[in-house]
């Protein structure tokens, strides 16, 4: 499936400040379930960026922009090509050991009733995680029918708290937290995972956030508990972190209010 994608960010800062430092995670990378066409980031500065792989393997742009003033904007646009795995990314090379994403964090904690049942080890990797999805979803509630966008779709505004992008995605993300605070718990690796929606039938798409677990045998799953669903060819990839807080598209320093328009259609 080709998506096109258009990004855009609005920062607003608080008068004198001298300088604006952005920290970019808004490059897709090629790999198992995605092929980009055509990228491009625009922004105050972005040629004279800094760029490198973070600890996660994200590509990461580091910009600084001199006495900024009135409105900052940024823009991530371009094609990418998918394609439906059943949710299996695999095992990309280069990537960090998967037992780094073994580490529980803050937003990743999961109460025993969540994945208690599955301690007994008796299921398949792939029936646990399963399992869990569903449980996310019990435990969490779901709509009548899963919406084909997310909280971040169309424009928003949102104070820019220090790191985290958990106020873009209040409804995914929390999802995405259970089930990876579940999985590590039964000792299963499993990250966060921001990127792009397509809606399924006409519709904006928009932001959203899934969860990625760990399988000795198939390498890295998807699983989508606010759909309820591995991911199909409708996800684009964008980021990977530990949580929402690792893997937040744009990180600025001083923080500001950051307001969002995102458009992810089929084409």
């Amino acid at each position: 499936m080709r998506i096109e994608i258009d990004h855009t960010l609005t920062l607003s800062l608080q008068p004198g400040w001298n300088q604006l430092m952005l920290h970019l995670l808004l490059t897709p990378a090629a790999g198992p379930t995605q092929s980009v066409e055509t990228w491009r980031v625009e922004a105050a500065g972005i040629d004279n960026a800094g760029q490198f792989v973070d600890a996660f393997g994200n590509r990461v742009h580091l910009v600084n922009q001199s006495r900024p003033e009135g409105e900052i904007t940024i823009a991530a646009r371009g094609i990418v090509v998918t394609a439906d795995t059943n949710g299996v990314v695999g095992k990309p090379t280069g990537e960090p050991v998967p037992a780094l994403y073994k580490r529980v964090t803050a937003l990743t904690k999961a109460p025993v009733t969540v994945w208690g049942k599955y301690r007994s080890g008796t299921e398949t990797r792939l029936d646990i995680l399963h399992g869990l999805m569903g449980r996310v979803g019990e435990t969490l509630g779901l709509p009548e029918a899963a919406p084909v966008q997310m909280q971040a779709t169309g424009e928003q505004k949102q104070s820019q708290g220090p790191t985290s992008d958990e106020a873009a995605l209040p409804d995914a993300a929390a999802y995405a937290h259970l089930f990876i605070g579940a999985a590590r718990a039964l000792d299963i690796p499993a990250r966060f995972v921001v990127g792009y929606l397509a809606a399924a039938e006409a519709g904006a798409g928009g932001l959203h956030a899934w969860a990625e677990a760990y399988d000795e045998r198939l390498g890295w799953i998807g699983f989508d508990p606010r759909q309820q669903l591995c991911p199909t060819e409708r996800y684009v990839r964008l980021a990977v972190g530990l949580d929402a807080e690792t893997a937040v598209p744009l990180r600025t320093v001083p923080v500001g209010e950051l307001a969002q328009s995102v458009v992810a259609k089929g084409i």
